[in-house]
């Protein structure tokens, strides 16, 4: 196995700055591409509309910071950033060309928008975007037997991390990766269900776990994605010809492509993960170390 040239380390902070200069054919005025799809942009602002409108009508009843608190809403809002740039940005456009930009698109969709998006309730405040008569219908179809019982499958914690994982050791299937590069309805298909899993796992650990489970499921996770990492990092050969076929144009071989987007899987993705679980656990302590209302330590004799 080849070891990380220096260049190519170096390549990893310098990446975007150097896109700029290497397309310049693709790029009149040398600047990179902004994506819209309109099979992503019209979701985004939908879900930001629908949470926006619902946020609103919801503290004009209960008042502001009610129901959904401040520090929520501004989650919420950090996340749908996060996601919005990931599919958008020049990020996205120069996903398509290298490798190790795409694993940062991927990371920044799964383990920081998804996580964030959660934490903002957005199923709650979406339902209140609603006027009174079509939301208590809705209230009536999300209580409805069949839909309890589907959304708590799906949510169960160990059924969200296996789908979650799944997703992830599927789409990096080489041939199926690949495919991605060169075909936009696939490539529309990876991220949604990169997006849809993570947003079941995060709110399966956010919403229903304790927090110990919480935390021994991120840490399956962070093993499982860094064993994949590890294994794109240390390939003695290039295994994603097509998604690696333009590294030249940065500076970097095929190879030390697929070995920076195994490192950024990694280790930021399993620091990320780590982080979590360790807050987590922390929670948990914070829970231990509360003294029940009216409690009196005993006095020795």
């Amino acid at each position: 196995m080849r070891a990380l040239a220096p260049r190519a380390v170096l390549a990893l902070a310098a990446v975007l700055p150097a896109a700029a200069l290497a397309h310049g054919d693709a790029m009149e005025d040398g600047r990179l591409p902004w994506t819209f799809d309109p099979w992503v942009v019209t979701p985004l602002l939908a879900c930001l509309l629908l949470y926006g409108l619902g946020l609103s009508a919801l503290w004009r009843r209960a008042g502001a910071g009610r129901g959904i608190g401040m520090a929520q809403a501004v989650a919420y809002l950090c996340g749908w950033l996060a996601l919005a740039g990931a599919l958008t940005s020049p990020l996205h456009w120069l996903g398509e060309h290298l490798f190790t930009a795409h694993m940062i698109e991927h990371e920044l969709v799964m383990a920081v928008a998804a996580p964030l998006l959660v934490l903002g309730r957005p199923l709650a405040a979406a339902l209140w975007a609603f006027p009174s008569r079509p939301r208590q219908r809705l209230a009536r179809i999300a209580r409805s037997p069949p839909a309890r019982v589907g959304w708590r499958a799906l949510t169960l914690p160990p059924v969200a991390t296996l789908l979650h994982g799944i997703a992830i050791w599927s789409w990096h299937l080489p041939p199926l990766f690949d495919a991605t590069v060169t075909d936009v309805g696939l490539h529309r298909l990876q991220h949604l269900s990169f997006v849809l899993t993570a947003l079941l796992f995060w709110w399966a650990l956010l919403r229903r776990s304790h927090p110990l489970a919480a935390s021994a499921h991120l840490f399956v996770t962070m093993v499982h994605t860094g064993i994949l990492g590890a294994l794109l990092t240390f390939a003695p050969r290039v295994l994603y010809a097509v998604q690696t076929m333009e590294a030249s144009r940065w500076g970097l071989t095929p190879l030390e492509d697929q070995q920076l987007a195994g490192v950024v899987m990694w280790a930021p993705g399993g620091l990320i993960y780590a982080g979590a679980a360790l807050g987590f656990i922390a929670l948990h302590l914070a829970r231990l170390g509360r003294r029940p209302a009216g409690f009196r330590p005993l006095e020795a004799p």
